[in-house]
């Protein structure tokens, strides 16, 4: 039997961490479980709560490390509600609160990364997904974390029409799959949407797993949200439960894995 361990193990992977809301807990629970099987991914391609998860880890900070920032997270560290200028939420804890951890891994741009990392971000101009893997790395983090309405549009680095306004990365690609190359390796770990529609995302049916990608989906995923942040700890802990058991599952079998 070869098990997804083993299908992982036998030739490099990217890590794909999908759209999701607070997903950022779980994302992390898988993060420590691979930490703790030996499984490194080549690179890691994070889509708004993926591109929270990912691109911290990717920047140097341990799942462990990871854990108890996230366990110690309030609302107060993020919460900053302003004149509604296109968000709820200014945005500027959030700001401050990634310059300090990346700063903290001697991290400011993709380049300083110890494992390549991509963040999706969507052009609200273009209307389209981009794929940004260089340059500075906390505003493209944030960008592709700005949920809209929730936080105002990040404008992006860079000088006159080289500037765009940059959303949250799930609006038009919450899977991540425009930073894939054809027959790349990838493991999904993909967190469907739990609203039956949405006016600020397009339709993305969960990614199709082939010889080359694997998909998983955990069940039983507690909803978090700024309102219920103890549940992140709960969702973390469900997320490497699960993940551990995967891993020795039979590859053959299901490799698109939602568990009963």
């Amino acid at each position: 039997m070869t098990t997804h361990r083993d299908w992982l193990a036998d030739r490099p992977f990217t890590l794909v961490l999908s759209a999701g809301f607070f997903g950022f807990f779980a994302h992390t629970g898988l993060l420590a479980a691979l930490a703790s099987a030996g499984l490194v991914p080549r690179r890691v391609v994070g889509i708004s709560a993926g591109a929270l998860a990912g691109g911290l880890w990717a920047a140097g900070l341990d799942p462990a490390s990871l854990t108890e920032e996230l366990v110690r997270l309030r609302r107060s560290d993020f919460w900053d509600p302003g004149l509604p200028l296109g968000g709820l939420l200014k945005g500027d804890k959030f700001a401050g609160k990634l310059d300090e951890l990346l700063g903290g891994c001697g991290v400011r741009s993709f380049g300083d990364c110890r494992v390549p990392f991509a963040a999706i971000v969507h052009d609200v101009l273009r209307r389209r997904a981009e794929v940004v893997r260089e340059g500075p790395m906390a505003p493209a983090i944030q960008a592709s974390c700005t949920v809209p309405l929730m936080f105002r549009p990040v404008i992006s680095p860079g000088r006159g029409l080289a500037r765009r306004l940059w959303v949250d990365g799930g609006v038009s690609d919450r899977y991540g799959v425009t930073a894939l190359g054809k027959g790349e390796r990838a493991l999904f770990h993909a967190l469907p949407s739990r609203s039956a529609r949405s006016r600020f995302t397009r339709p993305a049916p969960v990614p199709i797993a082939s010889p080359s990608r694997r998909v998983m989906i955990i069940p039983g995923l507690p909803r978090v949200s700024p309102f219920r942040l103890p549940f992140g700890q709960v969702a973390l802990g469900v997320a490497y439960d699960y993940t551990s058991r995967w891993l020795d599952g039979d590859a053959a079998v299901d490799p698109v894995s939602r568990g009963s």
